[in-house]
């Protein structure tokens, strides 16, 4: 690598057609969502992504992301991949490509890679983060960032009934109407509830999920923790597959994509899952 202060953004031009995978961070609650949109194409997370990078090629740049984000959810570390349409190094892209970008999203960083990855088909387990502000007035400094609970929350007991949705089940309890995914069999390999001061955050990683999954989930996770339901609620909830019988969807204010995971021969960069405003560490589920 050429500069040693950013060791993933290297001078060196690519040759055309080379497939990159890169970090993307943003702050969704301006955007309608990751998904590119007809109607608002300047207003989705893809559309401003792919704008920037077709600046840098000076062509037309589509990409491929690991997991599409709903309005107001927000990414410390959103996988995406592309295929270059001119040579340009990997300086260029990260560099080049945040001058085109507003405060709201930002390349991490850039890395080569094989043909045969794709950033969602490759990918092994996705993890996200759900904060909640948990004090009795809300905070006008994390307005858009984070979830807002005024009633105290027992921690102990949410980290406790989240145990449940460990392992292989049938999550069509806590799948929106709208999912559009062939099965509601998900895999949550971690899961934990934790508190820092006047944040809870809940952590849980997966193979993958449904549509509003950890939005319910933390719904869920709220209404127990706060004493709206008894102790054993969410198991029941789980094992009813009726997703009538769960909690109001979270807001997508408090959602974060933390990380994706990639098998070792890809070689990505490994970086703390965020948000940036969490220490380092923080809650490692």
């Amino acid at each position: 690598m050429t500069d040693n202060s950013f060791p993933f953004f290297d001078a060196i031009p690519l040759p055309v057609g080379q497939r990159l995978a890169l970090a993307v961070e943003y702050n969704g609650s301006k955007f309608h969502g990751w998904q590119l949109q007809k109607h608002c194409i300047e207003q989705t997370v893809q559309g401003r992504v792919e704008k920037a990078l077709s600046t840098v090629a000076n062509a037309p740049v589509r990409v491929h992301c690991a997991g599409r984000t709903d309005a107001g959810v927000h990414a410390s570390e959103q996988i995406i991949h592309f295929d270059a349409p001119t040579s340009r190094s990997i300086k260029a892209w990260v560099m080049g490509g945040n001058a085109q970008l507003d405060n709201a999203i930002a390349f991490k960083w850039a890395i080569p890679v094989a043909q045969e990855f794709h950033a969602r088909f490759s990918a092994s387990h996705r993890r996200y983060r759900y904060v909640i502000y948990n004090a009795a007035i809300r905070s006008a400094i994390m307005a858009g960032k984070v979830s807002w609970e005024k009633l105290p929350l027992d921690v102990s007991l949410m980290d406790a009934e989240a145990q449940c949705l460990l392992g292989e089940q049938d999550f069509s309890a806590f799948r929106a109407a709208s999912c559009q995914s062939r099965t509601s069999m998900r895999c949550v390999h971690k899961v934990s509830v934790s508190r820092l001061a006047d944040l809870v955050v809940v952590d849980i990683q997966a193979n993958a999920f449904l549509h509003h999954m950890v939005r319910n989930i933390a719904g869920a996770l709220l209404d127990v923790g706060s004493g709206r339901r008894r102790q054993g609620w969410i198991e029941q909830v789980l094992r009813s597959g009726d997703r009538s019988r769960g909690s109001v969807t979270a807001s997508p204010f408090g959602l974060y994509l933390v990380s994706v995971g990639y098998a070792e021969e890809y070689n990505l960069p490994l970086s703390s899952p965020g948000p940036g405003f969490l220490p380092a560490g923080f809650s490692d589920c």
